[in-house]
């Protein structure tokens, strides 16, 4: 993690998703690479708005990334 951070002068923790599981979150994350970097802002914003560091209040931020009903859940891979 340190040699990507380092590589993209990452400093803060401005946008995070929670996920009920793996395989969710992977889906998301590739879905998201998908999107333009103005609409990614933009999803950045609607959470926080002046680009804070969530990492001390990740605990306290409900943000869970709600799938569509028809996305596969982890019981259908088991």
């Amino acid at each position: 993690m340190k040699d990507f951070t380092a590589k993209y002068r990452v400093e803060k923790l401005v946008w995070f998703e929670r996920h009920p599981n793996i395989v969710l979150a992977i889906q998301r994350e590739k879905s998201l690479k998908r999107y333009r970097r103005d609409w990614k802002i933009e999803l950045i914003e609607g959470l926080n708005p002046t680009w804070l560091d969530l990492f001390e209040r990740i605990e306290e931020i409900d943000n869970a990334y709600r799938p569509h009903p028809s996305t596969k859940m982890w019981s259908d891979y088991n």
